[in-house]
């Protein structure tokens, strides 16, 4: 069942993904993105996107250009996320048929995004907003439209973002930081999962 969290796996090193990738699995968590300033990210979306075929959707973090969009697709990703709001990078990831979630703040760049093809919203930085201001936003964005709270986001806020309209999370840090096992990360996973029921 896919858990409305993305693993955002900053700093992950290609020697880690394997066993990272399966500990989130394993857990529940089956969206995974490892941003491009992470150590050799494309190395690590494909060991994960083979190995991972039909559990997870594997994806990039920080994807800035279109360029970056091409190399994420040759390596086998499937997700491309944004911490901004690119047309040309949304309309370029769409026409590869891969998913697109751009970061967004405001209503105009909501419609931008949405405009451009996105299949989900990022509402970035999370934590320099307040479900508040997603109720607000979710009153006027089309229904249909999936918006995921990343930054500043955990289980001790979870209730109030969904209560707002959020579909989903981004976590980053809370699940992983360079040079975490596999088995603090799974331990990590787990209480991140029970937290949403």
């Amino acid at each position: 069942m896919t858990q409305p969290i993305i693993a955002i796996l900053r700093g992950l090193t290609p020697a880690e993904a394997l066993p990272v990738g399966r500990a989130l699995i394993d857990a529940g968590i089956d969206r995974i993105e490892v941003p491009l300033n992470s150590p050799d990210p494309l190395e690590s979306i494909r060991l994960m996107a083979t190995s991972f075929a039909g559990h997870a959707t594997i994806g990039a973090g920080t994807v800035l250009t279109v360029e970056d969009v091409a190399r994420v697709a040759d390596a086998g990703g499937r997700m491309i996320v944004s911490p901004n709001m690119n047309p040309d990078v949304i309309r370029e990831t769409r026409k590869r048929g891969l998913e697109s979630y751009p970061g967004v703040f405001t209503a105009t760049e909501c419609f931008a995004a949405i405009a451009a093809g996105a299949t989900g919203l990022k509402i970035f930085p999370a934590d320099q907003a307040s479900p508040g201001y997603l109720k607000a936003l979710r009153a006027v964005l089309p229904p249909d439209m999936p918006v995921y709270a990343v930054g500043g986001v955990g289980p001790g806020n979870f209730a109030d973002w969904f209560a707002a309209g959020a579909q989903g999370f981004g976590i980053g840090s809370s699940l992983y930081k360079p040079g975490d096992s596999a088995d603090t990360v799974a331990t990590r996973a787990r209480e991140m999962v029970a937290a949403l029921t």
